[in-house]
């Protein structure tokens, strides 16, 4: 682009700069393709810029046996083992986190309620001693085939958590943050469900570490990722929470 001495006079410098970059790079040779985002790691194909059809997956998600309504069937303590699978942890090797504490009686997890319950601060086991025993037996099972297993899990409702703690009605979830870094967000209706659970008793010994020491929360009727394992930190918000620390 070709301008003159008195136009460029009048031109501000941040609007000269940009003619000039624009006329240098918008030239036939200079131009190049603009397929949206990058394709990501090597080897891999760019994602499509339109609409297309694709291979679905084989075998995932697995069904997850739910009753009419919704709920998990509860079985027969006689039917309760291990979990059989591999256990994924969001650590570096996909190992047990080491800073996990698998003594239940000394858990100090954080209770953060940012002014919208009675109660906040660090939540030990004497808090949850407080509250009614409860003990179910859900199959646990991952979105693929495993692991998966029939397990009795002794804790606390987290219907009752809440009560003592007493949330206000506006609470619309909690975050759950674990050992490994790995959080989830729950609505606080599923969380009142009849059947969650804070458990740290697995077939009536503590919770190994692999499984989620000291305290794990049980969602029966959802995958197995949801029921985070190593609970460290809960946060209960409105909509809006920002990125764990």
């Amino acid at each position: 682009m070709v301008i003159s001495r008195r136009k460029a006079i009048s031109l501000s410098g941040s609007t000269l700069a940009g003619l000039t970059i624009t006329s240098s790079v918008l030239q036939p040779g200079n131009l190049k393709a603009q397929g949206g985002p990058p394709s990501g790691k090597a080897g891999q194909q760019p994602f499509p810029d339109k609409l297309e059809e694709q291979t679905m997956r084989q075998g995932f998600p697995v069904e997850l046996p739910l009753l009419a309504d919704g709920s998990a069937p509860e079985h027969n303590r006689k039917e309760a083992g291990a979990i059989d699978g591999r256990l994924m942890w969001k650590t570096s090797d996909r190992k047990t986190p080491a800073n996990i504490n698998p003594d239940y009686r000394q858990m100090a997890i954080r209770v953060e309620t940012r002014g919208l319950a009675k109660l906040r601060g660090t939540m030990r086991f004497g808090d949850l001693q407080k509250l009614p025993e409860v003990t179910h037996t859900f199959l646990m099972q991952c979105g693929a085939a495993e692991p998966r297993g029939i397990v009795t899990w002794t804790g606390v409702s987290f219907a009752d958590f809440t009560s003592m703690l007493e949330l206000r009605p506006g609470v619309h979830y909690c975050r759950f943050t674990a050992a490994d870094g790995a959080y989830v967000d729950e609505d606080i209706t599923t969380l009142q469900h009849k059947q969650v659970m804070l458990a740290w008793l697995m077939n009536g010994d503590p919770i190994p570490a692999d499984h989620g020491a000291p305290l794990r929360l049980v969602i029966p009727f959802r995958y197995g990722n949801r029921s985070i394992k190593g609970i460290t930190d809960m946060l209960f918000a409105t909509p809006g929470l920002p990125p764990p620390a």
